[in-house]
């Protein structure tokens, strides 16, 4: 069986000299300690869907992910430990012949099959994969002819109910107001998607992507999860796009230098790709005065860091 996760997670309070210059409290939410395997996000997001398999009779899983993908590597290792056999599709043909990362090498040790896509093959099979409509059931039924029935989850995991499983965030936030902002990283769209349906009255989401040149997509994105989870929009968010470090994957040396002096200070692990843009956002924004004095935000720790990145 899937180990259970450690719910609900640590809340802790963030003492920084920077935010609290500009009158504004920081929280972390730990979900980087949710699950051993499957950590922060990944386990939200995932965890409704792979009930949802198991219910359907499903025994196979596919999905979408680079070359670094942590949502491969958390499908491999959930779908490994319920039996179930698991499927990747990877972005960039040339990988195939070459010697596997180390994070592909752990989606295989966790006995997923990888199939290497060029890019342009990718963009369509994950664009057309990626709605919850019925017009995408020609692109899935390609898929289960090509690999058998299975059941097929979007790149990054987000749909509607990875949605519905990313609203519990709130829920843990005790006593969440007109003050609050809850904050998290932006890739595909479905953790933000969840935190907003998921809070009260008054409250507010905040989302940082992670990917240059997403204005308007991943706006969309989060509205097209909303409407397929809960039958209608959300106006309690908003996306902030000039804290993406030059695009998905990168991650410049200020950022990386922002992040060891995060780690020092605060004794907090940090993931670079998308969790150190996230911090280093709220720190740009709250030094620029962006937050009225009394704003308490609570930053979501959404997953670990790299074998690289850890000392």
């Amino acid at each position: 069986m899937l180990e259970p996760a450690l719910l609900p997670t640590p809340l802790v309070d963030c003492t920084d000299e920077v935010f609290a210059r500009a009158g504004v409290e920081l929280r972390l939410k730990r979900d980087d300690l949710l699950h051993p395997t499957v950590p922060g996000n990944k386990w939200r997001k995932l965890a409704p869907n792979l009930a949802a398999a198991v219910e359907q009779g499903h025994t196979r899983l596919l999905t979408f992910g680079g070359a670094y993908s942590t949502h491969l590597r958390a499908v491999a290792a959930a779908a490994g430990v319920l039996g179930l056999e698991s499927v990747g599709l990877v972005r960039g043909e040339e990988l195939a012949d070459r010697p596997r990362n180390w994070s592909l090498r752990a989606a295989e040790a966790a006995g997923m099959r990888l199939e290497f896509l060029t890019r342009a093959a990718y963009r369509e099979a994950t664009g057309r994969a990626a709605g919850d409509g019925p017009t995408d059931e020609g692109t899935v039924d390609d898929m289960r002819r090509r690999w058998g029935r299975c059941l097929v989850l979007p790149e990054g995991g987000s749909n509607a109910l990875a949605a519905v499983g990313a609203a519990a965030i709130p829920a843990e936030l005790p006593d969440l107001g007109e003050r609050d902002v809850v904050c998290c990283p932006v890739g595909t769209g479905g953790t933000l998607a969840g935190i907003a349906a998921g809070l009260p009255p008054g409250a507010r989401a905040l989302g940082v992507a992670v990917l240059r040149g997403g204005e308007g997509y991943l706006e969309a994105e989060v509205a097209r999860l909303h409407r397929a989870a809960y039958g209608r929009e959300f106006g309690n968010w908003r996306i902030d796009h000039g804290h993406h470090g030059g695009g998905y994957g990168k991650v410049p040396a200020e950022l990386a230098a922002f992040a060891v002096r995060f780690e020092h200070r605060h004794g907090v692990p940090l993931e670079r790709r998308y969790v150190a843009k996230l911090l280093a956002a709220l720190t740009d924004l709250a030094a620029a005065g962006a937050f009225p004095p009394g704003t308490r935000l609570t930053a979501v720790v959404t997953g670990l860091p790299d074998p690289q990145d850890t000392p």
